[in-house]
């Protein structure tokens, strides 16, 4: 299978090679980006096959890839999804599927009447440790879920800080970019819809009064400052280098949503992105009459906890790389799809779904107010053609 990729950043070339690990017999044909001579000069004693289109129609248009892969930033993954979906060629999406409302609904458009079968770049919903809790609900041991804590502390969170991450209007937001993924695989095991939701955020650590476009190169405190890149054994190479307490720095540093599901039943999910070491933490609890289960995806521990009995299970997983486990799943079921028509694993329902949940926690916590997860209620003055 000959493999398109628009936009060739550091996900998607992970992506590609893992797809070229689960079926040696594809290959990367064809690549759409910026830094076309760059990459060339890279790839050239690796793939010296690998064609070069200076714009996604003219690769689309030439008929020469079999799958399409997207890993622009984030504000144009909808509209090169939207050029794919037309072909009706197999896609895989990295996340968020769209930044803001109004392309939301051109890609659910876009979506609904195109043949293309895609794949949202949601891996955790596959990991093992997901599948087993999955397995674990679905069996009614601990009876009906009726509440759902969820956490996620990122330990490496300086990078929604010191790197082109920083930029709201590029990425639309931190629920975009991170909670993005823990309301697919909550949505996943629940098996229910979110009907509304209200959200908190704040902004009490990546803030201050260095001047705006400051690097850590030339900052005076590049030697004492915790957050440094020069304090990074990688930072020669690395682009985390903006000043996180600058005046230009962008993002909130915690954040916090309510959300109602259709059954009455609410989740609380939290956010953090100054936690470091140690306190990095992602993973939930799910707690039904009978009894609890929880889980961490960094350590790999899943445990159940039965309310009426001195029980507890204690389950201990191999938490793996790549997105725990998950992307390989993903690579693989790609393959499927390119070659054999299968259903995805992770539709872009999913990830329409998910992204619709975080501009609507977006928006709660900008206007102080609950905001309904529904399309009826979203879609007034949009174009959707």
């Amino acid at each position: 299978m000959r493999l398109g990729v628009i936009g060739y950043g550091n996900r998607i070339r992970h992506m590609v090679n893992e797809v070229i690990r689960q079926d040696p017999t594809c290959k990367l044909t064809a690549i759409v980006d910026v830094r076309q001579d760059t990459l060339r000069q890279e790839l050239r004693d690796k793939n010296d096959d690998i064609h070069y289109y200076s714009t996604p129609e003219e690769m689309l248009d030439s008929g020469a890839v079999d799958g399409v892969f997207i890993g622009t930033r984030c504000s144009l993954h909808t509209p090169m999804a939207l050029k794919v979906l037309r072909t009706g060629l197999p896609l895989y999406l990295e996340k968020p599927v769209a930044t803001n409302m109004e392309d939301l609904y051109r890609l659910k458009a876009g979506y609904e009447a195109s043949q293309s079968g895609v794949v949202v770049s949601f891996p955790l919903r596959l990991t093992t440790i997901v599948q087993l809790v999955q397995e674990i609900v679905a069996s009614g041991k601990i009876g009906t879920i009726e509440h759902v804590q969820a956490v996620n502390n990122v330990p490496y969170g300086n990078v929604y800080f010191q790197s082109w991450y920083r930029d709201e209007q590029e990425t639309g937001g931190l629920f975009l970019q991170k909670a993005t993924h823990d309301f697919d695989y909550i949505n996943a095991i629940l098996g229910q819809q979110p009907t509304e939701i209200c959200a908190m955020v704040s902004k009490q650590i990546f803030k201050g009064d260095k001047p705006s476009g400051l690097t850590c190169e030339a900052c005076e405190d590049n030697r004492t400052c915790p957050e440094s890149a020069l304090l990074r054994k990688d930072y020669t190479k690395n682009e985390w280098t903006q000043c996180c307490f600058a005046e230009d720095t962008g993002n909130e540093d915690s954040g916090s949503t309510l959300i109602r599901y259709e059954s009455g039943m609410h989740v609380s999910y939290s956010q953090n992105f100054f936690a470091r070491r140690g306190a990095g933490a992602r993973g939930a609890r799910f707690l039904g009459y009978k009894g609890t289960v929880e889980f961490d995806f960094y350590t790999g521990i899943v445990k159940v906890y039965m309310h009426h009995t001195p029980r507890v299970e204690t389950y201990e997983l191999t938490s793996g790389d790549d997105h725990f486990g998950g992307d390989p799943l993903l690579a693989k079921n790609f393959v499927d799809i390119m070659q054999n028509d299968v259903p995805s694993l992770s539709s872009l329902d999913d990830g329409l779904m998910s992204a619709l949940m975080c501009l609507a926690a977006k928006k709660s916590a900008e206007t102080g107010t609950f905001q309904s997860v529904s399309w009826a209620t979203s879609a007034s003055g949009i174009a959707i053609s």
